[in-house]
């Protein structure tokens, strides 16, 4: 038993591409899993481990519930001993809607919520005074306090500052049993018919009693009475008016302003929510922002007529119903459409912009005859705004997009909540101000509440505030401290996003739990890196496993045990080749030891490229954190921008650059964010960008379809002389369309039986015998080989089969050289690691033909590659720029910095203290410099 408690043993697992081994890992350790990419790392983390567990937990649902859940397959493997309950964060992206924020993603905003609706104090926002809620017996006894033998009217308030006649609810009132009201501070009787004017706002009470008041038990018993009656028609508020003074008192169930009766719902979480209708700003529903017309947009350049396309969204003059109305509009106020815009009189142009609806006649000289005109005509910038909210096409939501300015929403002034959740506070502050500050800052604040709260707030927020305290400081813990909690999640970069989620599955501080992350050390900076490990050890120390995919030569040193799986990569890899502690690791042969040993290691180069000696340079980027950078790219290089983590690499490249260029070349959509200008576009003649997103999300995605090489060898087998004597064309050999492919499973090569209970269960087509074609598609052979054969090749063994076919052969040679020999061509896109698909892409770009002045930027390429696959990468960028084309990485890894022919650092921290060029030049050149943390990190690399 004791064993038990001290492994998870795993006997025979077959998963992917794992042959068949047994693994015994310690638990409550901190485990590093290496290897080379694909080699089977996250198929024994992932698909193996944590697929059990989740499956474990799983089946101890009810049946019924578990129907809902959808089935999970039990993974290939004979037996997994010692399991504790599974955990995994990966590299998934966060969500991308506007509404997901730090603070609702680490859950904090929640217990920030909780901890106002409970402790916060509520202000009027009339008078700034503190708001205030009594019971029924408090009301009663403060009326007899203030109000003793005095001779008083109880009023019930239900209108309220609003226009109208109201003849209806004076009826209703009637019929209710009363016989006076109070309309705008005059006591009437209600008479038959009685109505007010419409058009002037009123303030309507019913007077429900006017009483003396004094201490017999007659009075308070009928006083009660009266109380309840009016709360319940004046929806929990009563008016109470002495009646010679005329001094009148509000009281209300409800938070209330005592001077000008304004209540407030009782505050509930919700009301601090801004994805709740109770909570979030109507006018722009709890975004924060919204979109408003832009009329320079609209009329580019007033010098221009009306004919000759001045309206930009209307374009140039042609015969329509719009120009139709707009001739209209021109006959009215006396101008013609060949007229510059400047020229027409404005209230003609209030009538185009917004629109008008009327009757009029215009008296022609020559002919002496009256004509009537009608102009129904909706409004140039109503006609936008409408396409904008109301259409569901997406192509003409961006077409009128096109024409507006998103800006912070006039009325809750970008804090995404109504008025009155903002007037509830907590030591001055309310909860959007808190929301907007560093999360520095914000502890700070924690810290020093204790001494700001009343007894009474404390009993109530001890547990919260312990929360909310715990989690803030795993977000620093992890280095995420330059953050806000109103931080729009879509904001952030990959190695923000992955820290968050790992911030929050420790702020759960569980115990006993196993831990499987994906290399959390993905845009990290070597500074950092020494903050994460302490907090996974931190994790491991009270008293959880820890198992963690990664290749960062200093996870591996601080591991408890490394698991080395290899030798190679694919059909090649899944054995496991070394096990131990980091010093039996270096004992051992395998690739990774003799990289982390310095045996072999990835070679500085003994000089640095002169490039051609032309620039790109970009002045006066001030998008998010930037302060006003201006960078010059020399071309024909290899460069690398570098800093930590949120300094602003993303901002300054894949928002300002990339989209500058991009527009530039192709005309492309995504605005690029503020810069002043940027020059030397005339000498690069297109631009690639190769980002970390999946290739594809559906098995039947696969790289021979993404790389397009699967067309081409479609038209090879057409080319067949059985093929051509058949008459098959392309679509013949595709399995996503009806002709050619296997029908039974529609060519996915496995069927799907759903199981009522039990999990969905993939069996093999038993019709095509999983080889996604019918027969007659089978029987046509390019060297002995079908259609199928060719997508079950390994891409080492496609390389020599397709020799002499040039346009195939290119495409699968650069899969070769990128390191991916060892997929098959028709693997599923799904199946596919992170590293993977971003090397698919890279091949891709590569196998088109490029023209040496092209300009490539990656983020950084080295995602889930060892050490061994990022010196093939690195082989594979020097070739690109050797031609003469310009390579941009943003990157923390300091293999690939050493290899930079030129680097940017920008710095000097993450965040507001972020934003500003530290140092640039080649890498011999900024290791002198003294402020770059790159440099402290890059010296050790290069001595």
């Amino acid at each position: 038993m004791k064993n038990q408690e001290e492994f998870i043993e795993i006997i025979r697992a077959r998963v992917h591409n794992l042959k068949n081994i047994d693994v015994k890992i310690p638990r409550e350790k901190l485990v590093v899993i290496t290897g080379l990419s694909g080699s089977g790392k996250s198929s024994l983390a992932f698909d193996t481990i944590y697929a059990e567990g989740q499956r474990r937990y799983i089946e101890t649902f009810s049946a019924y519930a578990r129907q809902f859940l959808g089935g999970l397959e039990r993974p290939d493997v004979d037996k997994i001993d010692g399991l504790s309950p599974v955990i995994a964060i990966e590299q998934k992206t966060t969500s991308k809607s506007p509404r997901s924020t730090v603070g609702t993603i680490t859950e904090i905003y929640d217990f920030l919520r909780l901890l106002f609706a409970r402790a916060a104090d509520a202000y009027s926002y009339n008078t700034g005074e503190k708001m205030v809620s009594y019971t029924d017996q408090q009301i009663r006894d403060l009326i007899i306090e203030n109000f003793n033998g005095k001779r008083i009217n109880i009023l019930a308030p239900v209108i309220r500052a609003r226009k109208g006649h109201y003849a209806e609810l004076f009826q209703q009132i009637t019929k209710q049993g009363f016989i006076k009201v109070r309309v705008d501070g005059e006591i009437k009787d209600i008479v038959g018919g009685m109505k007010l004017d419409r058009y002037k706002t009123h303030d309507i009470e019913i007077v429900i009693d006017r009483l003396q008041i004094d201490n017999s038990e007659e009075t308070q018993k009928r006083l009660a009475e009266s109380i309840n009656t009016a709360m319940y028609h004046g929806e929990n508020i009563l008016m109470v008016i002495e009646h010679e003074s005329k001094e009148t008192r509000f009281f209300s169930r409800t938070l209330m302003c005592p001077t000008s009766g304004i209540s407030y719902p009782n505050p509930e979480p919700n009301n601090f929510s801004f994805n709740s209708p109770k909570g979030a700003c109507d006018h722009c529903n709890g975004l924060g922002t919204v979109h408003e017309i832009n009329e320079k947009k609209i009329i580019p350049n007033p010098k221009l007529s009306i004919k000759n396309g001045g309206f930009a969204p209307l374009g140039e003059y042609k015969s329509s119903w719009m120009f139709k109305q707009l001739e209209i509009i021109g006959e009215k106020f006396g101008f013609t459409l060949t007229d510059a815009i400047d020229k027409i009189p404005s209230e003609a142009m209030e009538m185009i912009m917004n629109g008008g609806n009327e009757k009029f006649s215009v008296k022609s000289k020559a002919a002496g005859v009256t004509k009537d005109y009608k102009i129904d005509f909706e409004g140039i910038s109503h006609f936008i705004k409408s396409q904008y909210d109301e259409s569901n096409s997406t192509s003409l939501k961006r077409w009128a997009k096109e024409y507006m300015d998103e800006i912070n929403c006039p009325v809750c002034l970008g804090t995404r909540l109504k008025k009155e959740s903002l007037y509830f506070k907590i030591n001055e502050r309310n909860i959007a101000e808190l929301s907007s500050i560093d999360i520095s800052e914000l502890i700070k604040w924690f810290e020093d509440l204790d001494k700001h709260l009343s007894e009474k707030q404390k009993t109530i927020a001890t547990e919260v505030l312990k929360e909310i305290k715990t989690r803030l400081q795993f977000l620093m813990d992890v280095g995420l401290n330059y953050l806000s909690l109103s931080r729009s999640s879509k904001s952030l970069s990959g190695g923000e996003a992955q820290r968050i989620r790992l911030a929050t599955q420790i702020g759960s501080q569980l115990v006993g739990v196993l831990y499987i992350l994906d290399e959390p050390s993905i845009g990290l900076h070597q500074r950092d890196n020494e903050r994460l490990i302490n907090s996974l050890e931190n994790l491991r120390d009270i008293g959880n496993s820890v198992i963690v995919v990664e290749h960062d030569k200093d996870m591996i040193e601080r591991a408890d045990y490394v698991i080395d799986i290899g030798p190679k990569a694919g059909k090649y890899g899944g054995e496991i080749i070394s096990i131990g502690t980091p010093k039996e690791l270096l004992q051992e042969n395998t690739i990774t030891a003799q990289y982390m040993s310095g045996k072999m290691e990835i070679e500085v180069p003994k000089t640095r490229r002169q490039g051609n000696g032309k620039f790109v340079k970009l002045t006066g980027a001030t998008g998010n954190n930037l302060k006003n950078v201006t960078i010059e790219l020399p071309l024909g290089k290899l460069i690398c921008v570098t800093g930590v983590s949120g300094s602003g690499k993303s901002t300054l490249i894949n928002e300002t650059l990339y989209p500058i260029l991009n527009e530039h070349f192709f005309n492309a959509v995504k605005k690029p964010q503020p810069y002043k200008k940027i020059e030397g576009l005339e000498h690069i003649d297109k631009v690639i960008d190769i980002d970390q997103s999946p290739i594809g999300r559906t098995p039947r995605s696969n790289p021979a379809t993404y790389t397009d090489v699967f067309s081409e060898i479609r038209k090879l087998y057409t080319m067949t002389s059985e093929a051509m004597i058949r008459g098959y064309k392309a679509g013949r050999f595709s399995f996503n369309v009806k002709g050619g492919r296997c029908e039974t499973c529609e060519g996915s090569g496995v069927r799907t039986i759903e199981m009522s209970f039990l999990p969905d269960v993939y069996v093999e087509c038993e019709t095509c015998m999983g080889k996604r074609f019918n027969r007659e598609t089978l029987e046509i052979r390019y060297k002995g080989k079908s259609i199928s054969d060719v997508l079950n090749m390994t891409v080492d063994e496609a390389v020599p089969f397709f020799e002499m076919i040039p346009k195939i052969y290119r495409k699968v040679k650069t899969i070769q050289d990128v390191g991916l020999g060892y997929i098959t061509l028709g693997q599923q896109s799904t199946t596919l690691s992170g590293g993977e698909a971003q090397r698919i892409k890279l091949a891709t770009e590569l196998s088109k033909k490029d023209t040496g002045n092209t300009f490539y930027i990656m983020d950084e390429p080295t995602t889930g590659l060892h050490f061994e696959d990022i010196r093939v990468l690195m082989n594979v960028i020097n070739e690109l720029v050797e031609k003469g084309n310009t390579v941009l990485i943003i990157e923390h890894n300091m293999d690939v910095i050493k290899l930079a022919d030129y680097i940017i650092d920008i710095g000097m921290e993450g965040g507001k203290k972020g934003g500003e060029l530290i140092a640039k030049g080649t890498p011999e050149e900024i290791i002198k410099n003294k402020k770059s943390y790159t440099a402290k990190f890059l010296k050790k690399e290069l001595h």
